[in-house]
């Protein structure tokens, strides 16, 4: 017997102590993936309980992606809690399209979900996160935000600290206060989709500075600014989204220096930075000029629309709060209370190290099945960049993959203009275990070195 799980720490029906011993066990380390578990009956007979209640376990424990039956060999505990996706567009059997990150079974958040309500509800009862709150979250909260946050950014303080419905809002919102309709704001050459969407909304105008292995070239922002005149510039330094590209502390201090020279405002997107935590945001360098903002939208989950403003000085964190309070009211209060929960205790961190390692874990796999093939990763990213070489037509190549399952996206939702740089993102994050990123790697290696003519649509 490898486990024998203890069961006078849980509450309720005895098949469900089973169910959260097992959880618990999962994310505490004590059982790994892979490792196999007891029979039903062996385990009955340990617990000395029915063997009715065991299976009823184990099958709820299936349910809950902890456990996968493998046909004459047994029960093993699973790589992922993720579901098979029921709403996949014909033909696509593996989407690669949305940058997600992973849910390794070590992150164990339907547990850990369960376990911060729990605390709450024993604390404060949820009634008291069912009412209106002060935009921007309450002193408390904005002080824990701030102790996680100062480990990167030494200047957080709580009283500049807005907390916002995921980082979308806070690139919203940061535009209505800083822009008019017509102005114009500097970003990479291929920026987040949420930046442009917020900019066609507003009607401010990007124009995107050429970029190399390291994002944003000094010499190209520079010239956008001198030459736009822009009321903001809007950048992703860590894991730059869709290209990866990652500024060492050289390049930061230069666009530093840059905006500086220039009296500009940042707009520094910092939702990677998480998953490399020793990496110095340029906030670090400039934060009397820089909206810094945070999120966990990447580093744990996306539905929990949880995001972090740290803006320059009083001023504008009263202007952003208004503006949050004008355009949504206020964060989603008992989100906020998980999430400020997981900080205080450390949850949080042990949940973005499980899936920072998982991330790690997926960039070994895509290293292995695209050898032979150009591409940038980090190595803690959720996704990785390929550019395309000049004989491959994207929408073909887009085109092909979708006639064999596979869903990724192409340099048009992310280029600010036509001289873009041209590739794909693939994010890896999003495939629901190993095993099927596997599958979806080998279709994609098998595409970029197939013949051109058999990608052409017939």
């Amino acid at each position: 017997m490898d486990w024998v799980p203890t069961l006078s720490e849980w509450q309720g029906p005895l098949f469900l102590r089973v169910v959260d011993a097992l959880a618990a066990d999962i994310a505490s380390g004590r059982l790994v993936r892979g490792q196999r578990l007891p029979t039903h009956r062996a385990l009955a007979s340990a617990l000395d309980l029915d063997l009715t209640t065991v299976t009823r376990a184990y099958g709820e424990a299936r349910r809950r992606g902890l456990l996968e039956a493998r046909v004459g060999q047994g029960t093993f505990v699973s790589e992922t809690t993720a579901r098979a996706a029921h709403d996949l567009p014909a033909p696509v059997s593996i989407d690669l399209s949305m940058n997600l990150p992973p849910q390794p079974v070590e992150a164990n958040l339907d547990l850990r979900i369960a376990q911060g309500l729990a605390h709450i509800r024993s604390a404060a009862g949820f009634s008291a996160f069912l009412s209106y709150s002060r935009p921007g979250g309450t002193a408390d909260e904005r002080e824990v935000a701030a102790s996680w946050l100062r480990p990167r950014v030494p200047q957080a303080a709580p009283e500049r600290i807005v907390i916002f419905p995921g980082s979308q809002a806070i690139i919203f919102n940061a535009l209505l206060a800083l822009t008019s309709p017509g102005d114009v704001v500097v970003t990479e050459a291929l920026t987040f989709p949420g930046v442009r969407a917020a900019a066609a909304r507003l009607n401010v105008r990007l124009v995107g500075a050429a970029m190399d292995g390291e994002g944003a070239r000094p010499d190209a922002l520079d010239e956008a600014i001198r030459k736009h005149k822009p009321k903001a510039v809007y950048l992703v330094p860590t894991q730059q989204n869709p290209t990866t590209a990652t500024m060492g502390p050289g390049r930061r201090k230069a666009i530093a220096d840059i905006i500086r020279k220039r009296g500009g405002t940042l707009i520094e997107d910092d939702v990677y930075g998480p998953l490399e935590p020793q990496v110095s945001p340029i906030a670090t360098l400039i934060p009397e000029q820089t909206y810094f903002a945070a999120s966990i939208a990447k580093c744990i989950a996306p539905a929990l629309r949880v995001a972090y403003l740290l803006a320059p000085d009083l001023s504008v964190e009263q202007k952003m709060r208004g503006g949050l309070q004008a355009t949504m009211q206020m964060p989603p209060s008992l989100m906020v209370a998980l999430l400020t929960h997981w900080l205080r205790s450390g949850v949080a961190n042990d949940i973005i190290k499980a899936i920072r390692n998982e991330a790690a874990a997926r960039q070994q796999l895509a290293t292995r099945f695209l050898k032979g093939i150009a591409f940038a990763a980090r190595p803690a990213s959720h996704h990785l960049w390929m550019p395309l070489p000049k004989n491959l037509d994207g929408a073909d190549l887009l085109a092909h993959l979708k006639r064999n399952g596979l869903a990724v996206v192409g340099e048009e939702a992310f280029a600010v203009n036509d001289a873009a740089p041209r590739g794909l993102r693939v994010s890896l994050g999003a495939a629901r275990n190993r095993a099927e990123l596997g599958q979806a790697l080998q279709v994609l290696s098998q595409a970029v070195n197939a013949p051109v003519e058999t990608m052409q649509i017939v």
